[in-house]
């Protein structure tokens, strides 16, 4: 189990693993043996938008992943900002782009777990407009023809998948697998 909290917010006593009986059974959190609080430890929430752009599909590369790798835009929601606000939001500062007003403009596609990550990704279809110019965030991006858009087998891939689906179109994932034995071969 993934913890990033070490100390208890309370009273700064270090968190230990204590089982106590929850939800009908013994369950093992993060507790502070001196005042009892518990670091609950629940998923953070993400949101990710495909965004269409010119009738093409915006992935983009993050400036601090590794190798070639592209993915949609992303990022968390703001205190007071609801989930179509925050992604709008996040379109417009990585992007520079404008999600269009009406229905088709913002659509949610669903939500997914991201367990290696402790999130939940709420994703979104976007309907954009305006010229793109990234943030410094993200370092190139590519516009690609929804047919031809190669999926990923994790969170995000799976919204993208989900999306085209909807759209009539079997989506094609990438084998990560075989990427990897090829270029390391341990």
């Amino acid at each position: 189990m993934l913890y990033e909290t070490r100390f208890c917010t309370h009273c700064a006593t270090a968190l230990a693993p204590i089982t106590l009986m929850e939800d009908g059974g013994p369950t093992e959190r993060l507790r502070c043996p001196a005042c009892g609080w518990t670091h609950w430890n629940n998923p953070t929430p993400v949101l990710a938008a495909i965004v269409e752009y010119e009738g093409k599909v915006l992935l983009a590369r993050n400036a601090a992943w590794p190798g070639k790798a592209f993915g949609l835009i992303t990022g968390f929601m703001e205190a007071g900002e609801s989930p179509q606000e925050g992604i709008a939001r996040e379109i417009k500062e990585e992007t520079q782009l404008d999600v269009e007003d009406g229905a088709g403009g913002l659509q949610l596609v669903g939500a997914y777990p991201f367990l290696r990550m402790n999130q939940v990704i709420i994703a979104y279809h976007a309907v954009a407009r305006g010229s793109i110019r990234l943030s410094p965030e993200l370092v190139e991006y590519r516009l690609i023809a929804p047919s031809s858009v190669v999926c990923w087998p994790a969170g995000t891939g799976y919204a993208l998948a989900d999306w085209l689906r909807a759209r009539g179109i079997e989506p094609r994932f990438a084998d990560f697998q075989a990427a990897r034995s090829v270029d390391d071969p341990a």
